[in-house]
């Protein structure tokens, strides 16, 4: 059986996720094998695996930094907020229903069974197990029923390090007030604490890491640096949607929908001198963009009615009128069609059918099966701008319950510029976010070897390694290895 250690923070967002990818990474790099795990994920960003199961994106990122290929059993159970007090719930990468928050709270122990079972069958393959809590262990209205921090420490025997936030500021208020709260047998898991994102010149925090090793009784384990890396974001916290960014050469806006999912598919279009990519939410901050991506979401009839009621509907249509390229993808692609019908309540948006934008002669139907697949194959013939797709090999995945009438994968085009697509991950293959640069460069009259080139695989493993390079330099790496080996 694999060893283990956990990786808890003092709260959501404190850099959970990114430590343990810069871990895995490490443990790859000094030969071991190691996978990533996380017993419950909330989250709308992500993944469809090779085999078809649906898994959260930061595992994903996590088994990328490890070697290894994502598998379900990362993260054995993925609850997709559907509503402010609900969510859907899968399991082992499938498709449980919904539930409302409370009744999962009530129900959250008949899981054990299921995360043990992706627990152990992953530590029976693997040397090191690198487990990530969610959000902080001493939220005590939870703890009862816990499977995700503590609770899921105890049922595989793993020791932890805390992570403090102290970009946020109060990290040792953070640290100790966290540690106060466990429980004395739970307190005795704890071996390190990590003090995550500092700025500035770590000989200032001396005199309060004194006091915090004594106050905690266990050591500190490292100070990692603030670290601007390129990688993708689980959630709706990324810091991407607040960038401040001006307009550049070739401008990019992305309809920030309420309950936007997997908006990574647009990362590749930051990684451009010359290209900005903005998150849009209101009419105001649209102005006049080269190409508008309609996104994914986990609700599209909910998020059709929110983009006319705030009036983002009409300045898309007056954009797509005035030659701006118009590109949906998944829910997004679904919203430009001419109708959408949800005669079983599938949404639970309590809307049975409703007009989309009309700028593609298509129709689509919901129903509760959803599609879960990777896919991959070669454009056939594309029209207009985007025509120098055609041919070009793209990959990517599905995660839809609706079906559209007579798509034509991978692109579906309207009149004018309008394209649409139901698959996640389009852009990440090789030239394709290149070629659409290029082309509205063209139109532009703009050089597009101006705006250059670039190897998204290549480009990513740098990322890793760049995470590693500073986690490595920022923790007491002879203390990991003594509490990965049960030596503290």
């Amino acid at each position: 059986m694999a060893k283990n250690i956990m990786i808890q923070g003092t709260m959501s967002s404190a850099g959970k996720s990114l430590l343990a990818a810069g871990l895995c990474r490490i443990f790859r790099q000094d030969g071991l094998r190691v996978a990533p795990f996380k017993s419950q994920n909330m989250a709308l960003n992500s993944f469809i695996t090779r085999d078809g199961g649906e898994m959260g994106r930061a595992q994903v990122v996590q088994a990328e930094a490890a070697g290894i290929l994502p598998d379900v059993r990362m993260n054995p159970i993925l609850l997709k907020p559907t509503t402010d007090v609900g969510s859907q719930v899968i399991v082992n990468g499938r498709v449980q229903g919904n539930l409302r928050a409370m009744d999962y709270y009530r129900r959250k122990k008949e899981y054990i069974p299921a995360i043990l079972e992706a627990y152990n069958s992953l530590s029976a393959e693997y040397d090191v197990i690198v487990i990530e809590g969610a959000g902080s262990p001493a939220e005590i209205n939870l703890k009862q029923n816990d499977i995700v921090n503590m609770g899921l420490a105890q049922l595989v025997d793993a020791p932890v390090l805390l992570v403090g936030d102290i970009d946020r500021g109060g990290v040792f208020a953070q640290l100790y007030g966290t540690v106060a709260l466990l429980e004395s047998e739970e307190r005795a898991r704890v071996k390190g604490t990590i003090v995550n994102k500092f700025r500035g010149d770590r000989a200032i925090l001396e005199p309060g890491i004194k006091t915090l090793e004594e106050l905690c009784g266990v050591p500190v384990a490292g100070v990692v640096p603030y670290l601007d890396l390129d990688l993708d974001d689980e959630d709706s916290l990324t810091e991407r949607f607040n960038r401040a960014e001006g307009r550049r050469a070739i401008d990019i806006a992305v309809i920030r929908l309420p309950r936007i999912s997997n908006f990574t598919d647009f990362s590749p279009f930051e990684r451009y001198e010359n290209v900005s990519l903005r998150y849009v939410g209101r009419v105001e901050e649209l102005h006049q963009p080269d190409l508008i991506f309609l996104p994914g979401t986990k609700s599209t009839i909910a998020d059709l009615q929110w983009l006319r009621q705030s009036g983002l509907e009409g300045a898309i249509l007056k954009a797509a009128d005035a030659g701006a390229v118009v590109f949906g993808v998944c829910g997004g692609y679904q919203m430009l069609g001419r109708r959408i019908a949800d005669p079983e309540g599938a949404e639970a948006a309590g809307v049975t059918e409703i007009a989309g934008l009309g700028l593609l002669e298509m129709d689509t139907v919901f129903s509760p099966e959803k599609i879960q697949t990777q896919t991959s194959g070669v454009f056939g013939p594309v029209e207009g701008i985007l025509s120098p797709l055609s041919g070009q090999p793209y990959t990517g995945y599905e995660i839809h319950m609706g079906r559209s009438e007579s798509p034509a994968p991978p692109l579906a085009k309207g009149a004018g510029a309008v394209y649409g697509s139901y698959i996640h991950g389009l852009f990440d293959g090789p030239g394709v976010a290149d070629i659409i640069v290029e082309a509205l460069a063209r139109r532009k009259g703009l050089a597009p070897e101006a705006l250059g080139r670039f190897d998204p695989a290549a480009y990513k493993e740098q990322q890793y390694d760049r995470l590693a390079d500073a986690v490595r330099a920022g923790l007491d790496m002879n203390l990991v290895y003594r509490i990965l080996n049960r030596e503290v």
